[in-house]
């Protein structure tokens, strides 16, 4: 879907702020409500806005932990593999990847206690893995980087 000048204003409002409204979202872009609304629906109709949901601190939830784990699998398990971690609610995301892992994924756990069970009870079951690295996340720098950014840049 091209997006347009009100297009990319939009989602720049909606990525700083979801809960705006639409007459507040209007009002930001130069736009009445209906036509805001519209322009909004059509966004998610063609996937650009997938979706809206809040930003939780980990450290308010107790998730003191966060690494990432480089993963290799035996190359036949690929799907089984990515079936598996889709149900395992400790990763957050995954992501298949080139050079010396298949796989990294993002963990959280509330220790390191927690991570090790992780590590040994079910990432070492996942279907296929060989071998998994983890590195441990310090401190975070930049967590949650606006898209529009990357796409007005």
């Amino acid at each position: 879907m091209p997006l347009d000048r009100l297009d990319r204003a939009m989602l720049r409002a909606l990525e700083e702020d979801a809960r705006l409204s639409y007459a507040d979202l209007g009002e930001r872009v130069g736009l009445s409500k209906s036509p805001c609304w519209k322009r909004v629906q059509a966004l998610e109709a063609a996937g650009v806005i997938e979706g809206y949901g809040a930003r939780l601190s980990p450290a308010a939830l107790g998730l003191d932990l966060h690494a990432f784990v480089q993963v290799q699998i035996a190359f036949a398990q690929h799907e089984a593999f990515e079936a598996a971690v889709r149900r395992q609610p400790a990763i957050l995301s995954c992501h298949a990847t080139t050079g010396d892992a298949d796989y990294l994924l993002q963990v959280m756990a509330r220790s390191m206690a927690d991570l090790d069970q992780l590590l040994r009870r079910d990432l070492w079951r996942l279907p296929g893995v060989q071998r998994f690295t983890t590195t441990m996340v310090t401190r975070a720098i930049k967590a949650h980087a606006p898209l529009m950014a990357v796409v007005d840049d």
